[in-house]
């Protein structure tokens, strides 16, 4: 998504509150960065792939621009000033972290559903974003092909790509194909040239496009034709524990993931084993959601002799061709808080 140019009520904005945040007023900063907190978050969780970390990306971009606003001179938007201090931020925070990876980076599939492993545990798995959070809100209301292409950029997919990048590719190829600078605009960002630029640039598509090519980034239309009623489906065939009917939505190529769990199931044979034998185990409730873009779940279990249900994790759906092609379930409880889940359901 491009960087909103300067509008008049940037320029006033700035007119009101910069003289005042740079006296030293921590409420007029507040206003001042207001407009940019959303993007800016939504930057740095491309960038780090994680939520969480983006919050920590962004209070340290916002301090350190608190600190160094005597010396911004107005001489570029606002908003570049910041995405430059973010950018910067996240290059080092990637320097020193393990990059998010999620289950196939982290190992084979399982072939088996008795044991589903130990809870990898630490920053280590890629995350999903809320749509409430990131600043692609409201894009439908605006022109479709713009509203999915941004989606595709917060997709899980995209954003599972992107950690596969070193982070000056990935710093160069959000500045240039998300936000949309020049190859001079990014080069002056970085304190690079634009021939180290092009050349990041050609390096990054090479690795994006082997990547997503595997991941596939289907199932982003909101309007694609048969889509509310394959998801009915799908929460039907859940709640009802019918595993014929699941299988009849899931595409012969169909992934199922829980990461922190490290076991994860390929193909359709296996995920509805998976399915068969464990996950329908157990009475769920499911109530909709969205997440990168992306349809979506939160999926409450009951456990026997409890009354009530309670979170069992977020699932995100990827879809191709009228059918379910990824399973995506985050089942830490952090991630379920993040997505708003209850403590519990009534029976």
């Amino acid at each position: 998504m491009p960087a909103p140019p300067r509008s008049v009520d940037d320029e006033e904005a700035e007119r009101l509150w910069l003289p005042r945040a740079r006296a030293g007023d921590a409420s007029a900063f507040d206003r001042l960065v207001a407009p940019h907190r959303r993007r800016l978050h939504t930057h740095c969780y491309r960038m780090l792939g994680s939520p969480f970390d983006a919050d920590d990306a962004l209070q340290e971009t916002l301090l350190a621009a608190w600190r160094a606003l005597a010396g911004f001179e107005s001489r570029s938007a606002l908003g570049t000033w910041l995405y430059r201090i973010a950018t910067h931020v996240c290059l080092r925070l990637i320097a020193q972290r393990p990059r998010r990876i999620t289950s196939p980076d982290h190992g084979a599939p399982w072939q088996a559903t008795a044991e589903l492993g130990e809870p990898v545990a630490g920053p280590v798995w890629l995350e999903p974003l809320p749509d409430a959070e990131w600043c692609g809100v409201g894009d439908d209301a605006q022109d479709p092909a713009v509203a999915l292409q941004r989606r595709e950029h917060i997709a899980l997919a995209f954003v599972a790509a992107l950690q596969h990048l070193p982070g000056n590719q990935r710093a160069v190829l959000l500045l240039r194909e998300v936000l949309e600078y020049s190859a001079a605009e990014a080069a002056e960002t970085l304190g690079t040239s634009v021939a180290s630029v092009n050349s990041a640039l050609q390096r990054a598509h090479q690795t994006m496009k082997a990547r997503v090519a595997v991941a596939g980034q289907g199932g982003l239309d909101a309007a694609a034709p048969g889509r509310d009623g394959l998801l009915q489906r799908f929460v039907s065939a859940w709640e009802g524990r019918d595993i014929a009917a699941m299988v009849a939505l899931l595409a012969e190529d169909a992934r199922f993931t829980m990461p922190p769990l490290p076991s994860w199931f390929d193909g359709r044979r296996l995920a509805a084993l998976f399915f068969a034998e464990r996950v329908f185990q157990t009475p769920w409730r499911l109530q909709p959601l969205q997440g990168n873009g992306q349809p979506g779940f939160a999926c409450y279990m009951q456990q026997i002799g409890d009354d009530r249900f309670r979170p069992g994790g977020v699932v995100l759906l990827r879809l191709r061709g009228g059918r379910v092609e990824r399973i995506d379930s985050f089942v830490d409880p952090a991630v379920c808080r993040r997505f708003g889940m209850r403590d519990e359901l009534d029976r």
